[in-house]
């Protein structure tokens, strides 16, 4: 007998996205799911692009913020107040999700009460083009893959919540990360705290559209990911108990032996001798031979030079790493847990609970094509949708 499957909202944060949002939304409507088992909710984050517009032609609802931007967290939980699904579906403005990947989401679901949230991986073909942007898709697909199963963490490219699981654990960290940063990672760390189960299952699986540039990479490691999840896990005294994902041995060993091969270096180059030059490249052979199955990884999938082009860049991943752990242990044995800005410490000192501190009738409106059913903001029973103070509805 095939089981029911549940209904599903699809949550889409923007932010001018006009040039990827078209391709986003309509990987989404050729899913095989049944139209009649979900609905797709776009969150305009401040756009001053097309992005409302293209919208409007797909989605079952656009929720429209103005003023700047808040960032993914804030229109994720606005998307969430005008949802009506038992599950949660957050995809990213920059992924094509494979036509079966909503309708597993929701088999998950419907088989495996025991699991409140899955997510999955970027596949095999990225949009990028260039060595250094194949790389970083590439990375993410074979780490995610290498992981499946029980996970510690959360993903919001591609990934999937039960409604009461998303509210028990208190919906996106909107107060800290105003920004693209970690607060998927830091919703999936209080969903675990919470005894809720996570699955990281690979098959569910995107297009990445995004096309990296080197720089982009190291900062968005260093400021954005890397820093404050040491900040997360030194708060919660987890930086050695911590298994998940990118924090498991073999990374570990490999970010210490390339900071090795880096004071060596430092130490040629202010006193040249060849055993420092020795040693560091000593410590970088073990990195090479750790790291060896990802490596023809990239060798199968885009050939032998693809791959020796990225055993440099991937160096560069440790080192940048490496920095990330010091600077965040050291910024938080100095300044302590990340605070929101002043505007929302002094709502929290007032003992406000959500942001923004307004009635949530009176936060924003809501565009959506099927205004009488049930789950339209403003039916009986149903969370207003809300937003920015005077966010209009896209008409």
């Amino acid at each position: 007998m095939t089981p029911s499957l549940p209904f599903l909202s699809v949550i889409v944060p923007a932010h001018n996205a006009g040039s990827v949002l078209a391709r986003c939304l309509e990987a989404i409507m050729e899913s095989d799911l049944p139209r009649g088992c979900r609905e797709v909710i776009v969150v305009d984050d401040g756009s001053t692009d097309r992005t409302a517009t293209i919208a409007a032609r797909y989605a079952d609802a656009v929720v429209r913020l103005t003023g700047s931007p808040r960032g993914p967290a804030y229109a994720r939980n606005r998307g969430f107040e005008a949802a009506r699904g038992e599950c949660l579906v957050f995809i990213d403005a920059d992924i094509c999700v494979h036509p079966k990947t909503l309708r597993r989401m929701a088999h998950i679901f419907a088989t495996e009460s025991d699991v409140a949230a899955a997510f999955g991986a970027y596949d095999r073909s990225p949009a990028g083009g260039s060595i250094v942007s194949d790389y970083r898709n590439l990375l993410h697909h074979y780490v995610h893959t290498r992981c499946a199963g029980e996970a510690e963490t959360f993903w919001a490219g591609c990934g999937a919540v039960r409604r009461a699981a998303f509210v028990d654990a208190g919906m996106f960290d909107e107060w800290h990360y105003a920004s693209p940063q970690i607060e998927d990672i830091e919703l999936g760390h209080r969903l675990h705290a919470k005894g809720h189960r996570i699955v990281l299952r690979p098959e569910l699986q995107g297009t990445h559209l995004k096309v990296w540039t080197l720089r982009q990479i190291i900062t968005g490691d260093l400021r954005n990911r890397g820093v404050p999840w040491m900040r997360l896990l030194a708060q919660h005294r987890a930086v050695k108990s911590s298994r998940t994902l990118n924090l498991r041995t073999r990374e570990r060993v490999s970010t210490a032996l390339v900071g090795v091969a880096l004071v060596m270096l430092a130490l040629a180059i202010v006193a040249p001798q060849w055993l420092w030059l020795a040693l560091a490249g000593a410590a970088l052979v073990p990195v090479v031979g750790i790291n060896a199955p990802l490596y023809l990884f990239f060798a199968r999938e885009r050939g032998a030079w693809f791959a020796l082009c990225a055993i440099p860049l991937h160096f560069l991943y440790y080192l940048v790493s490496g920095v990330s752990v010091v600077v965040g242990y050291l910024l938080h044995e100095t300044m302590g847990e990340p605070n929101p800005d002043p505007t929302v410490m002094a709502y929290s000192e007032l003992g406000h609970r959500t942001w923004p501190p307004v009635p949530s009738r009176g936060r924003a409106d809501a565009w959506r094509r099927d205004p009488g059913t049930p789950g339209t903001p403003g039916a009986p029973g149903t969370p207003g949708t809300s937003g920015a103070p005077g966010a209009r509805a896209k008409q």
